[in-house]
């Protein structure tokens, strides 16, 4: 089993950045894959970018050149650095774990971007 909470979501204007957090606990962080999603007001989640547990990474075509995942398995947390920020971006962002049949989502945290 694993806890995921997300934070660092908020408003922020277009061209902005926010850097989001994912902290994990109650398993062993670094055999997971990461992965950051997205779900806008009437639209399906979709995917944002992913992490495996070697550090290789993935990212939907829309975030490419301006998010950043990483991940700190010291501190068993995954990061989305996202810089120059659209309104588009607008979303709840989730946190999620998997480990081959395992998937655990976090609750999400609420990004807007407007002016």
């Amino acid at each position: 089993q694993v806890q995921l909470v997300e934070s660092g979501g908020g408003l922020v204007q277009p061209g902005g950045s926010l850097r989001l957090s994912c902290a994990a606990s109650g398993s062993i962080f670094r055999i997971y894959a990461m992965g950051w999603y997205r779900q806008a007001p009437g639209k399906q989640r979709e995917l944002v970018a992913t992490i495996t547990s070697g550090g290789s990474t993935n990212y939907a075509d829309s975030v490419k050149g301006r998010f950043t995942i990483s991940r700190d398995n010291a501190k068993s947390t995954v990061y989305l650095q996202m810089n120059s920020l659209k309104p588009e971006d607008t979303a709840v962002y989730y946190c999620n774990a998997g480990y081959t049949y395992l998937n655990f989502w976090g609750q999400g945290t609420q990004v807007t971007v407007s002016s």
